[in-house]
Parts: C-alpha cells; sequence; structure tokens
C-alpha cells in the first residue's frame, strides 16, 4: 500500500497541493499533520510509523516535510529501510523501489554515518588535547580538599549541624555528605 504524509507548519496552511500530488502519486491514504517540523509532537507520523507493514511505500511531497533534521530524516528512512518499507520522495526524484534512488538513499546514508564518526573523532581529539593540558574530565568539584577539612572541624562541635555547614559551603545536604564520605581521614563527631 502507499501511503502519502504531507506536513504543513501551522493550522492556518493549507496543504491541499501536498495532497493533490500524492494522489497523484497512488497514494491510498494521506495522513496529513499540521505542525512545525521542529515539533517533537507529531501525531500524523506516529500514526504513519504505527501503521506502515513490510512492503508498504511510504511517500513525501518533499523529503523537508518529513523530517526535522537530516539527522532525523536519517533515523526515519532507517526505520523504513529495518521495517522493509520503501521510500518515495516525489520533488527530489528520490525511489528506493529503484536501483537509483537506493544509490541516492545509501549515499545519504553513508554522509549521515560519516558525519557520525567526524563528531566523535573531534570529540576523542578534544579530550585528549585536555588532558595533555592536564585538565580532567567530569563536573567540576564544589569542594577543595581544604575546604572539606574545614566542614569536617566545623562539625566536631556537637551544636553544629550538617545543614548549617552545607548552607555555609552552598552546597546541598547530601553533597556535603558524598565529600565527608569520600574522605574519611577524619572522624566525625556531629550527631546531626
Amino acid at each position: 500500500m502507499k501511503i502519502g504524509y504531507a506536513r504543513v507548519s501551522t493550522a492556518d496552511q493549507n496543504c491541499n497541493y501536498q495532497v493533490d500530488k500524492l494522489r497523484e502519486a497512488g497514494c491510498e491514504k494521506v495522513l496529513v499533520e499540521k505542525e512545525s517540523g521542529k515539533s517533537k509532537y507529531r501525531p500524523e507520523l506516529t500514526r504513519l510509523l504505527d501503521i506502515i507493514r513490510n512492503g508498504d511505500t511510504v511517500v513525501v511531497y518533499k523529503l523537508d516535510r518529513l523530517g526535522r533534521s537530516l539527522k532525523d530524516l536519517i533515523a526515519l528512512l532507517d526505520s523504513f529501510k529495518e521495517a522493509e518499507v520503501q521510500f518515495i520522495s516525489l520533488s527530489e526524484s528520490i525511489d528506493t523501489t529503484t536501483s537509483t534512488g537506493k544509490l541516492i538513499f545509501n549515499v545519504i546514508g553513508a554522509i549521515a554515518e560519516f558525519e557520525r564518526d567526524i563528531i566523535v573523532e573531534r570529540t576523542k581529539a578534544g579530550l585528549e588535547a585536555a588532558r595533555a593540558r592536564g585538565r580532567k574530565g567530569g563536573r567540576k568539584q564544589k569542594l577543595s580538599d581544604k575546604q572539606v577539612k574545614l566542614a569536617k572541624s566545623m562539625l566536631q562541635d556537637p551544636s553544629v549541624l550538617k545543614s548549617d555547614v552545607a548552607k555555609h559551603f552552598g552546597i546541598s545536604r547530601p553533597t556535603l555528605n558524598r565529600y565527608l564520605d569520600s574522605a574519611p581521614d577524619l572522624e566525625q563527631n556531629s550527631l546531626f
């Protein structure tokens, strides 16, 4: 079955032209979405993904009607491929039922994979450069070793509450407890 998907960004816009082109292309069913492409909430796209079956063909008027971004589009096209669903974009002449369309689809997929690999390489290189300069990854420490020792000495006084010490350092009580637990060299005499 050929299933068409048409989308306009707002409820005010008209998608009759898209619907007409999808019907001309032989779509038996056309789902019409009136949501921004940037919106994650697209109920008709969700419905499309629920109703497609092995051997179906999804048809759109233009690629940008389907995906929010290249990454989103690639993910959708990959899900179609896994479900053995064909894909046609009328404006860009992409048709995975043909060998040329499959080639274009695979080129798009290869470019997306290349882009992901480049991002991973850049991230690794950035982390290595930071380590070479003596920087560690992760969240910045909220308390220095000196501050932890000061907190422990403050808690030597039984009248001092942990919540007051935490407030003094601008951290939560659970955070203070984590620091105290990780540096057990001083005794904690506070009952609170």
